[in-house]
């Protein structure tokens, strides 16, 4: 598509299942997600997250959905993270929140300094934040489902 130009810069937030904290090297599940974004055309820009939970900036190209990228990273890696804990699995949805170009460099340092975030704040508290500062509209029931 020579003459489609576009950034779509989207901030992707999803835990494991009922956020048990199985993630035991998260810097190596970052780098994994690395190269599933890159063989499948999907340009990352920052990983980061805890035991519990993935924190990625993508830049969603014109020719992929959203919810084609999340299938294609949270389905490879947890494949791969089940090698070692069978019992892995990722909770069901995401979080997917558009980020400007002003805002790239402050969403990729708050993915960077997760781990001191959450000496504070819980997933949930998190997520909840997240979601409100959107303006997305949400069901309580089925929000950190």
């Amino acid at each position: 598509m020579p003459h489609t130009l576009s950034r779509n810069l989207v901030h992707c937030v999803f835990s494991t299942k009922g956020r048990l904290n199985l993630i035991r090297e998260p810097e190596v599940l970052w780098k994994h997600l690395g190269a599933i974004a890159k063989s499948k055309g999907i340009p990352l820009v920052a990983a980061g997250g805890t035991a519990n939970h993935v924190h990625l900036l993508i830049a969603l190209s014109p020719t992929m959905t959203l919810s084609n990228a999340i299938q294609n990273l949270k389905a490879h890696s947890s494949r791969w993270m089940k090698e070692d804990v069978p019992r892995f699995t990722w909770q069901e949805g995401y979080g997917a929140f558009s980020v400007s170009e002003s805002n790239r460099e402050a969403v990729m340092h708050y993915i960077a300094t997760q781990a001191e975030h959450h000496q504070k704040w819980t997933y949930e508290q998190e997520f909840m934040t997240l979601v409100r500062k959107s303006g997305v509209e949400y069901d309580p029931r089925y929000l950190c489902g």
